[in-house]
């Protein structure tokens, strides 16, 4: 009879036994496998909340919050100071400005300010109504009259950005998305008196791709149209913003600076040396501590995942190990007789080797199906004894220096979705578990019979046939 025969018939010739080792190994492989499972999950999850948080921090003013508040507006300096910084990939800069329709009541104190140009008005009508809570707000700011109608009409944000073409740009315009429907975008660096639109603004003033509108005095052309996907960010203008700082009278002046770092883990030394930088001029805001309070309970997650792993797959080495020395030992005569008929050492070590593998991948079979069964269920049971998420708002600065109502609700549906992970994980297995899987399997049943079957197999067969 062969060794791989012999090996596999041995495997099953006691019954109970052989079941015993089964379904205790079974249950060692399949807690490795769910372990596994739950560590490649969260592994994933973890970079998945890195991506979705994202690594922008906004740069604002010390004390401005949108139009309101006080203080002294940033300069293109430290917008060049911060680029320098190792660990930033990209610098966006942006200033901003309102704009009134001339012979109308405006809302905000900031109009009947003595510093205002006169020329801070435009031709355009605002897309937007008052409403309720607009001429709420007008009554409670007090009013001005710029002309002889006393009529009522929102201002226009005017957004100074000097970079349109990167990632940062719906960051900067608070904006869900920024899609243009027609024309093109302007070069932020350009000096030009060009402007793309929102699609109601345009709408509501029949404006097309090269026709023009009032602003500051001067003709500005209309170079595209855009959607934003909002009511209010469909109603701005958007400029160069060397253009908007030259005709609002705010030139080296930068409401907000929005800064990219390479990776999400890079955005506390970053923030430390802005900080170090600018001092107390500039108020600094990002997503880290919301994203740590994301990721934190995923990393408690993997953690335990890894020690259970290690723990499963060194439970079944002594399992396996223990029971094929109880099995060797029991067998020293069989080992003696089948010496003295001239079996090799190596032939001995094979059929137990044999033996434990058809022990080990019955196991693992069935430790596959108790895996599947039980790898969501102990997946929830580590989430549910996690630290719970923060789902607090994140009321980072906006691009006019504040927290502007659009970035508030972007940023706080960004926290919402990482928050989110912890609650959506489920495991899903893989050829590559499976594989992992069976290939520790094979580790643990040759390591586990090899030892024994080894020591035991050196023995001389009249030493064992005297001690029977």
């Amino acid at each position: 009879m062969g060794v791989i025969s012999r090996g596999i018939k041995n495997a099953f010739r006691n019954g109970i036994r052989t079941t015993s080792i089964v379904f205790i190994l079974a249950v060692s492989i399949s807690m490795a496998l769910v372990m596994l499972m739950a560590l490649k999950t969260v592994q994933s999850k973890i970079a998945t909340v890195k991506s979705s948080i994202g690594n922008v921090i906004t740069v604002s003013p010390a004390g401005v919050r949108g139009f309101e508040g006080g203080g002294e507006l940033l300069s293109v300096q430290n917008a060049i100071d911060i680029a320098a910084i190792p660990n930033v990939s990209s610098v966006v800069q942006v200033v901003t400005d309102r704009l009134s329709k001339q012979g109308t009541v405006t809302l905000s104190r900031e109009q009947q300010s003595d510093n205002l140009s006169v020329n801070n008005v435009t031709n355009l009508d605002s897309s937007i109504e008052a409403g309720s809570f607009g001429n709420r707000q007008r009554a409670s700011q007090g009013s001005s009259t710029t002309g002889t109608a006393a009529t009522f009409s929102m201002p226009i944000m005017v957004t100074g950005i000097s970079d349109l073409s990167s990632s940062m740009s719906l960051s900067a315009l608070g904006a869900s998305k920024f899609d243009l429907t027609s024309g093109a975008k302007f070069d932020g660096k350009s000096t030009e008196n060009v402007a793309i639109i929102g699609v109601d603004l345009a709408s509501k003033n029949n404006l097309a791709v090269g026709q023009t509108f009032q602003a500051y005095g001067y003709d500005i052309t209309v170079a595209g149209i855009f959607d934003a996907g909002s009511k209010f960010a469909n109603g701005t203008v958007v400029m160069p913003l060397t253009a908007v700082q030259n005709l609002s009278g705010q030139s080296d002046q930068i409401n907000s600076i929005i800064v990219q770092t390479d990776s999400i883990d890079s955005i506390t030394s970053v923030q430390d040396t802005i900080k170090a930088k600018i001092g107390d001029k500039a108020d600094i805001s990002s997503q880290q501590d919301s994203s740590q309070s994301a990721i934190k309970p995923l990393e408690n997650i993997r953690a335990i995942s890894f020690a259970s792993l290690i723990g499963s797959l060194v439970a079944g080495s002594i399992i396996i190990f223990l029971a094929m020395l109880m099995i060797v030992r029991e067998r020293r005569r069989e080992i003696g007789v089948l010496k003295a008929i001239g079996s090799s050492n190596i032939g001995i070590v094979a059929m137990f080797t044999v033996e434990s593998l058809a022990l080990t991948l019955t196991s693992s079979v069935i430790g596959v199906i108790f895996g599947l069964i039980l790898s969501n269920p102990v997946l929830k049971a580590l989430v549910a004894n996690s630290e719970s998420v923060s789902r607090e708002p994140v009321f980072g600065g906006g691009p006019d220096g504040g927290a502007r109502g659009m970035m508030m609700r972007v940023g706080g549906n960004a926290i919402d979705s990482a928050g989110s992970a912890i609650r959506d994980l489920h495991a899903v297995i893989g050829y590559d578990i499976l594989l992992y899987g069976l290939l520790a399997a094979i580790i643990i049943a040759i390591i586990g019979s090899a030892i024994p079957s080894y020591f035991i197999a050196k023995i001389r067969p009249a030493e064992v046939m005297r001690a029977e």
